[in-house]
């Protein structure tokens, strides 16, 4: 079977590369780009873990076929930091203790990414409807939720 070439935009970076036809996103970003950051937790959509940017669009990456991605900018969770600064969202799950073992770490880190560039003063109640699509099986929801509301202050402020 051909494989398809892509040209893409991930985190800024151009870049191109052959996938199979049924080759998704996330085994594309993993497998072939060593963009490891997104972690497969389900496959299937349900879990979150794979959360990217995809036109400014929050998307799992495990639905997304890597050929669909031509021509358009793909932002991972690699994205997020500056060199060694930290986002203040990364920053705050650390002081917060809203991770145990990572898999869903990063896809919440998108996921509350993309509701404070949308909406820099949510709720509680919005930040919980934002990420009620992304599932941790360690640290329960409290300490991510506090995280993301201290990181909305913080933000706000700058």
């Amino acid at each position: 079977m051909a494989k398809h070439h892509v040209t893409t935009t991930i985190n800024g970076d151009p870049y191109e590369f052959l996938c199979e036809a049924e080759e998704t996103l996330l085994d594309v970003l993993r497998d072939g780009l060593q963009l490891t950051g997104s972690k497969e937790g389900c496959a299937s959509g349900d879990c979150g873990a794979c959360s990217v940017m995809l036109d400014g669009r929050l998307v799992c990456a495990c639905l997304v076929l890597g050929a669909e991605v031509e021509g358009r900018e793909v932002e991972t969770i690699e994205s997020m930091a500056d060199g060694e600064q930290l986002h203040p969202l990364q920053q705050k799950f650390l002081e917060h203790a809203a991770l145990q073992c990572g898999i869903c770490t990063p896809g919440f880190l998108v996921a509350a990414k993309a509701l404070l560039e949308k909406n820099p003063d949510p709720t509680e109640t919005e930040v919980r409807y934002w990420l009620a699509g992304n599932l941790c099986r360690c640290t329960g929801y409290d300490k991510i939720i506090r995280a993301v509301m201290d990181a909305a202050v913080d933000m706000r402020g700058s």
